[in-house]
């Protein structure tokens, strides 16, 4: 019955989203839908939705959306955003290039805003060659393959912590995978893209590193504080603001319009929304009864944990089924060591992909007016794929270990 009624709600999602409603309404939809069919009632309804709006969880997101927008306000002010397009062109002199490492090295920065960055710098790279919903997909893929292995972000800390693996055997194990996923953008979607960007080779490559550097400075130095002082997203990036302020000398006559135009309206209701859907489906407990119901297959138990942590993951989200599904995989496969952990984090990373929990998807497809729908297909073919090269990698790794 619960893969019933998830099954209900994920189809009154998809359902409204094409009727080319806007993600906030769809995910509202899937709130009232949860709630019915798990007997919530709406006093109880009110009253998650009303303390996942204004939980620190819900306030810390939204502040690092608006000051990562903030500072994406600030670079675009000063072309920066330009002249990191220009100097990964000058370095390689290829759009294929350009497309793929300017999100996956914005994506260094663990916030949901960052996304937005890279944006700009795949649709000049993508041009008119290919579609913006291909444009959608590579932003939004190539920015997220970090958040696949990199310590930087809380649920590759919080999986490790309860795993008890050590971190640089994982990051190790984890690097063959992460070329896994570039090449496979790159053979779907990135190649549709020609190499050349119509400029001729650089004379001083030297000089264009320079330049790459000075214009992502800030998002380095902000990794670099919430790796080295352990300190929230939107705390880091204000530090930024106000060096930058300073460094690239704003005036506050360039500063004040900002503070209007970071606020993105659709997208923080979006985030807001997306947050009491991801806690109604926590109170209804389902994902603490999904090993349960997978258990009753005919399978291994291996195979029963990823498909737990897969439909978890596209249920409520990575940090979620890391908090509740790690401790119970590790207790039943404490033989799984690394190549459990890799398995378990590869199948949230992908299944991510594709989840209306996922609140940078709202972003990206906001961004470039695509829907959510369109996404998801371009993302499928590249996810099957990957589940069966995981599967035979994460064996291998076993056996190995």
């Amino acid at each position: 019955m619960d893969l019933l009624k998830l099954l209900a709600v994920f189809c009154l999602i998809i359902t409204v989203i094409k009727l080319k409603k806007p993600l906030y309404v769809s995910i509202s939809a899937g709130i009232i839908g949860a709630s019915l069919l798990y007997d919530i009632g709406a006093i109880q309804t009110i009253k998650i939705v009303s303390v996942s709006s204004i939980s620190p969880v819900t306030i810390s997101l939204i502040l690092a959306f608006y000051s990562i927008t903030f500072l994406q306000r600030m670079l675009e002010k000063r072309e920066q955003l330009l002249l990191a397009e220009m100097s990964l062109s000058g370095i390689f002199n290829n759009r294929r290039v350009n497309a793929m490492m300017a999100p996956f090295i914005i994506g260094l920065l663990p916030s949901a805003g960052a996304v937005l960055i890279a944006c700009p710098i795949v649709d000049n790279a993508g041009g008119d060659y290919i579609s913006k919903e291909d444009k959608t997909f590579i932003t939004s893929y190539y920015r997220h393959i970090s958040e696949a292995f990199l310590p930087t972000y809380a649920s590759i800390i919080l999986a490790l912590q309860l795993s008890g693996i050590d971190m640089t055997a994982f990051v190790l194990s984890m690097l063959p995978m992460v070329l896994v996923l570039f090449l496979l953008g790159y053979f779907l979607y990135v190649r549709k893209i020609p190499i050349e960007t119509g400029l001729p080779n650089s004379i001083n490559k030297m000089k264009d590193v320079n330049n790459l550097g000075r214009s992502i400075w800030t998002i380095l130095v902000t990794i670099a504080i919430i790796l080295v002082f352990k300190i929230q997203v939107h705390i880091a990036v204000v530090m930024i603001i106000l060096l930058n302020f300073v460094i690239d000398k704003f005036s506050w006559n360039e500063i004040k319009p900002m503070f209007i135009s970071a606020f993105e309206s659709k997208l923080i209701l979006s985030t807001v929304v997306v947050m009491m859907f991801k806690d109604v489906l926590t109170y209804t407990g389902v994902i603490d009864r999904l090993p349960a119901v997978f258990a009753v297959l005919p399978v291994p138990t291996v195979v029963i944990f990823s498909l737990v942590f897969l439909v978890g993951t596209i249920v409520a989200g990575a940090n979620a089924i890391i908090a509740l599904g790690i401790p119970l995989a590790f207790a039943a496969m404490p033989e799984g060591g690394v190549a459990l952990l890799v398995l378990l984090m590869c199948m949230i990373y992908i299944a991510m992909q594709v989840s209306p929990a996922h609140i940078c998807l709202a972003i990206v497809t906001e961004r470039f007016e695509t829907s959510f729908i369109d996404l998801v297909k371009r993302t499928l073919p590249v996810m099957f794929m990957f589940l069966i090269i995981i599967s035979g990698y994460s064996f291998v790794l076993f056996l190995f270990q």
